[in-house]
């Protein structure tokens, strides 16, 4: 085999091998349900681990975490081997580390609400223009007044101080809807409903520890569990357009080089787009067309072509094709569509081929040493080396135990941000309060009669409401605007 390419399949003397050096010009994987994607998925991530490149992919099925052990023989992988001439092929397993969005089957993938940034979070909220602007002032606030916002508790304090200080604020930052925040609060307790607190946290994933060769050369495998992230679209598209984001923003310039530093698999992608609003979709394809000048290669696996948007759709050069089944005039028109995205090859009727392809063959067009797709050829998909399968729960404990990351990132830090500012703040504000107050009762007690009591002070009503108000879990965050403007600022 060419150590420079990675084979995917062959057919009598056809075969087809992705060139390394093409492989951060990113790719797609299609094919209807139990036609062998995933197998194909398998077979690319072992490829490009033997190849030194480190592998980050998504679990969507917990099929994928197989790659840790050694496969086995039995007749079909035999028989596939022989068929191929595999010479080289030897059951193996790979280096693998396994990560959870939750924390629950590997080490928990964690950033601050400050990495995510205003725009992702908004798409993550599901928030209209109105409050997107609201939270975008919301982290300019919290930027201006040294207050980092890390975790879900940082923004709902932040939150609740613009609402109490809105006034104050307005003339510098505009108006600030106490509606608008009370609905972006209101979405916060739906994500935390649904487990994403746990996502905003440290210590935040460090990206070199997904770029990790092990001490054979072989990339390590990143396999991120996503079977929980299937009913949470948003959170999931969110995650990858972070990720993206992250390794843009942090790698330098490489061009194309002789294979990437990085590939990225998605597994389920229809999941990524679905009812994603269109500032989400532009923001992903840019990065998709501008990440392969950092040597990062991205690739998608769904059911059709079409379940990726067009203009990101344009930027997969590498593309497997399995079958699809035309049961339907919908059916009949995503085969047409899925064809028509392959170089056309005279010696095959691609259309008609798509829907006769049995379960592990494939059309498959890669891109060649100029950068244009070869023709589609049809091919049988190479067999895995390691397991085709899942880990058991017993058989995946060892593995996490023994990962070098663990003692990293499966302990929860917490320091001290916007949160305990704004408590701190709180707390010097009622120590004020009750000095104003005492000082009052003690003009009030020598130069009051004895017969006869004033009125309560309205510095002291306002303290002894401070002091009420901090018994909530509100008030222990922040004390109100009105009595900080009495008692000189909010310091």
């Amino acid at each position: 085999m060419d150590e420079n390419r990675l084979f995917i399949g062959a057919d009598g003397d056809t075969s087809v091998s992705l060139r390394l050096r093409m492989g951060n010009r990113h790719g797609l994987i299609t094919g209807a349900t139990g036609t062998g994607k995933t197998v194909t998925l398998q077979t690319l991530i072992e490829g490009f681990s033997q190849a030194g490149v480190p592998v980050f992919a998504t679990d969507i099925k917990g099929d994928l975490s197989g790659l840790a052990k050694a496969g086995g023989l039995n007749e079909r992988i035999q028989a596939r081997v022989e068929q191929l001439k595999l010479t080289q092929y030897q059951n193996r397993p790979y280096p693998v580390v396994f990560w959870d969005l939750f924390g629950q089957i590997g080490h928990p993938v964690r950033t601050t609400i400050s990495e995510m940034g205003p725009l992702l979070l908004a798409n993550l909220l599901e928030l209209n223009s109105t409050q997107e602007a609201v939270l975008y002032a919301c982290f300019k606030i919290a930027d201006d007044q040294g207050l980092l916002l890390l975790d879900f508790k940082d923004l709902r304090s932040m939150l609740t101080w613009l609402s109490d200080n809105a006034k104050a604020l307005q003339r510098e930052y505009g108006n600030l809807s106490s509606a608008s925040i009370a609905a972006i609060q209101r979405s916060l307790l739906v994500l935390e409903q649904e487990g994403a607190e746990q996502f905003f946290a440290e210590p935040a994933l460090q990206l070199q520890d997904l770029m990790q060769v092990d001490f054979s050369g072989n990339g390590v495998v990143s396999m991120l569990d996503a079977t929980s992230l299937m009913p949470r679209p948003r959170l999931y598209a969110t995650f990858l357009l972070w990720l993206l984001s992250e390794l843009f923003e942090e790698l330098p310039e490489v061009g194309d080089p002789d294979r990437p530093k990085l590939v990225l698999f998605f597994d389920e992608a229809h999941l990524l787009f679905k009812n994603a609003p269109a500032a989400l979709v532009d923001k992903i394809e840019q990065v998709v067309r501008l990440i392969r000048s950092k040597g990062v290669g991205v690739y998608f696996i769904s059911q059709t072509p079409s379940d990726i948007p067009v203009n990101i759709a344009g930027q997969l050069g590498n593309r497997v094709q399995h079958a699809l089944r035309a049961f339907t005039p919908k059916d009949q028109k995503a085969v047409k569509s899925a064809a028509q995205t392959l170089r056309s090859n005279p010696k095959l009727d691609t259309e008609t081929v798509i829907s006769q392809l049995g379960v592990g063959e494939a059309l498959v067009s890669v891109l060649d040493d100029k950068g244009q797709p070869t023709m589609v050829e049809r091919v049988l998909i190479a067999p895995p080396q390691s397991r085709i399968g899942p880990l058991t729960v017993e058989e995946r404990q060892p593995l996490l135990a023994r990962s070098p990351l663990a003692s990293k990132y499966n302990s929860l830090v917490d320091r001290e941000s916007a949160y305990e500012l704004l408590q701190k703040r709180s707390e010097a504000l009622l120590a004020q309060a009750a000095e104003a107050e005492q000082r009052v009762e003690v003009k009030q007690t020598s130069t009051k009669s004895t017969s006869s009591r004033g009125p309560e002070s309205v510095v002291s009503a306002l303290a002894k409401s401070a002091a009420r108000a901090i018994g909530s879990q509100l008030g222990r965050q922040i004390v109100r605007g009105l009595l900080g403007s009495l008692l000189g600022g909010r310091r």
